[in-house]
């Protein structure tokens, strides 16, 4: 097999992706582990018509931002879960910025003062005696809820390569949150699993998800707190977790989605409401509700003499919500797609509208159904900058307006920034 080839490359930007950008032979070049104004040596990873791809591998000048990873098994074709190990926390969010501001500006042409805002890790904890120091790191380690590992061949979990199916086997992660790694899950053995999810609540449960191959999949010893799934089937405990958000108790089954971060729930919602600022006796839409942490913030809001319409079209996330805001009448959960159809039919007339789109987006024909049902104001939280700036100048479009973006820092450590845009008409919308 030939040697990968290796490149000089002056680093210029960082790019959506978690990559930098250089230029080899006028040929872009996307470059893991290296940072705006580094001199590196890479080796080439990708070839494709009219890019490169790269991993740098030596650092020939270095960043002031580039400090030695905290995790050892970060680093050129390791663990490819992080993609900022490399960076100081601060200067991984001013980078993160400067990707939303990239975003805004290529796809809506706007240009915006963007900071994303680090937040604080509920739960989180020094390393163990003997590991690696992390306070530089503040809260950037043991924050993650939900982790998915990967199996080799001999049964240890680990995390994939970027971009590759190779299994890294680890020990420990260190972006996992304390009650995660309480688990033990890395010093397992896991042979006939395809994957193991670790997930702990807010409410205190923890539960493991296997997938596998139904009587191959292992059925390992754990914790007797700690339910068990395997290949579908709920061997001990509960199929699900609970999470708590102020004095609310949500229900999450083992498939559904929910926020990894710990303060992920609490700082959107509350960035939600001061958006729309939805009043008593309003009409309020929750598109891409999923479990209803959204609409069950609207409903306390607008109380019994308003309404809330949660949409969803995954049916587990459908019953969990169900379940969640039983309590608010006034709050209808709806089991179906979003899509223009839908929102040309009997969705109402909101006054606010909370729009949570998969990462691809919502798309044109969603924006353009959904300001023509007049709201006053939609907030629009987004888990991607280039999808949320191509839906942004879809509503410019119908003369809306971006009057307030605010990003947070809910995935240290890693590429990806969570926003929330306040969406307004020009004629500010209905009173």
């Amino acid at each position: 097999m030939p040697e990968p080839t290796r490149l000089r490359l002056d680093v210029e930007t960082i790019a959506h992706g978690g990559h930098a950008l250089a230029h080899y032979d006028a040929r872009p070049v996307f470059v893991r582990h290296a940072l705006p104004g580094e001199h590196v040596v890479a080796v080439e990873t990708e070839t494709r018509d009219r890019y490169l791809r790269a991993d740098a591998v030596e650092v020939l000048r270095a960043a002031p931002e580039r400090v030695t990873p905290p995790c050892p098994y970060a680093g050129p074709g390791r663990c490819g879960g992080c993609d900022f190990q490399h960076v100081r926390p601060d200067a991984q969010r001013a980078l993160k910025a400067s990707i939303v501001r990239a975003a805004l500006a290529r796809y809506a042409r706007l240009e915006l003062p963007v900071e994303v805002e680090a937040v604080a890790t509920p739960g989180a904890c020094e390393p163990e005696p003997g590991g690696p120091r992390t306070s530089e790191f503040d809260d950037a380690l043991a924050w993650r809820t939900r982790v998915r590992f990967a199996v080799t061949g001999d049964g240890e979990l680990g995390l994939r390569v970027a971009r590759g199916s190779e299994v890294v086997p680890v020990q420990r992660c260190l972006i996992a949150h304390p009650d995660v790694e309480a688990v033990g899950a890395e010093r397992r053995h896991w042979a006939g699993a395809d994957d193991v999810e670790v997930i702990a609540g807010s409410g205190g449960d923890r539960l493991v998800v296997v997938g596998g191959a139904g009587a191959a999949a292992p059925r390992p010893r754990l914790p007797a707190e700690v339910s068990l799934s395997v290949a579908g089937r709920l061997l001990h405990g509960r199929p699900g977790v609970r999470e708590r958000v102020g004095e609310r108790t949500f229900w999450v089954g083992e498939s559904g989605f929910w926020q990894v971060h710990p303060a992920a729930p609490r700082v959107l919602v509350d960035e939600v409401l001061r958006v729309l600022g939805p009043a008593p006796g309003e009409t309020a839409l929750d598109l891409y509700a999923g479990v209803g942490l959204f609409a069950a913030a609207l409903g306390e809001a607008v109380g019994p003499r308003g309404r809330v319409l949660a949409v969803e079209a995954d049916a587990g996330a459908v019953r969990d919500a169900t379940q969640n805001l039983k309590d608010l009448s006034w709050v209808k959960v709806r089991a179906e797609r979003v899509g223009p159809g839908l929102l040309r039919r009997d969705v109402g007339r909101p006054d606010v509208v909370v729009l949570d789109p998969p990462r691809s987006g919502a798309g044109a024909g969603v924006v353009d159904a959904l300001v023509a049902l007049g709201p006053r104001a939609v907030a629009y939280v987004a888990c991607d900058p280039v999808a949320l700036a191509r839906d942004v100048a879809s509503f410019a479009t119908h003369g809306w307006s971006l009057e307030g973006l605010r990003a947070f820092d809910l995935f240290p450590m890693t590429r990806h920034v969570e926003c929330v845009a306040a969406l307004v008409p020009a004629s500010g919308g209905r009173r």
